[in-house]
């Protein structure tokens, strides 16, 4: 089985790709799927999470208060880590569990924060970024998801680079164009890695 990672930043695209990768009929872990079921109410990461930042990160209804939290740590980089190492330490295992559940001939995770050390901790075959320009990125934060735009400059740079990013992976596919033209670089891409269609 290939396990190939999709990386890339904040509206680059990897929803685009991971629901492509879905109707081509292959297996997807969203890591922000994993990332909001370890903090669900009760869950020791959401433990963890009220333990280190205080019941200000907690809603009336006592679930995470997820804007309230992104807004402390996007602002805040020693905030961020310390969410990251708390969140971390339950999202990779999880992660595993579901790679390891999966029976196909490739899946594929939408890995938000790669880092070289996931290539070991996933077994990863391949490792494939989209990427944007950050206009571009600017530009689907502030329309696609309604946040303003300091917010969004703030969330961007809090990301690593295109060009760390690219130093990373094995292959860049780029969205600055159409559907179609990031479609024509997925398939592409599924073909030298020796697939298509599940």
């Amino acid at each position: 089985m290939k396990r190939v990672a999709l990386a890339g930043g904040i509206g680059a695209g990897k929803t685009v790709l991971s629901d492509r990768l879905s109707s081509l009929g292959w297996p997807v872990i969203d890591a922000d799927v994993v990332a909001r079921k370890v903090v669900e109410k009760g869950e020791p990461a959401w433990i963890a999470l009220r333990d280190a930042f205080g019941s200000a990160v907690l809603a009336p209804s006592g679930e995470l208060d997820r804007k309230f939290l992104a807004d402390v740590v996007f602002h805040d980089a020693s905030a961020l880590r310390r969410l990251n190492h708390i969140t971390h330490g339950y999202i990779g295992p999880e992660i595993i569990r579901q790679l390891d559940a999966t029976h196909a001939a490739a899946v594929f995770i939408a890995l938000p924060l790669f880092r070289p050390e996931h290539r070991a901790v996933f077994q990863l075959d391949e490792v494939w970024a989209v990427q944007v320009s950050p206009a571009t990125a600017l530009s689907r934060l502030c329309a696609q998801r309604g946040l303003d735009e300091d917010d969004a400059r703030a969330r961007l740079a809090a990301q690593m680079s295109n060009e760390e990013r690219a130093l990373l992976v094995d292959r860049v596919l780029w969205n600055d164009g159409t559907l179609d033209e990031l479609y024509a670089q997925l398939d592409a891409a599924l073909g030298d890695l020796g697939i298509g269609r599940a």
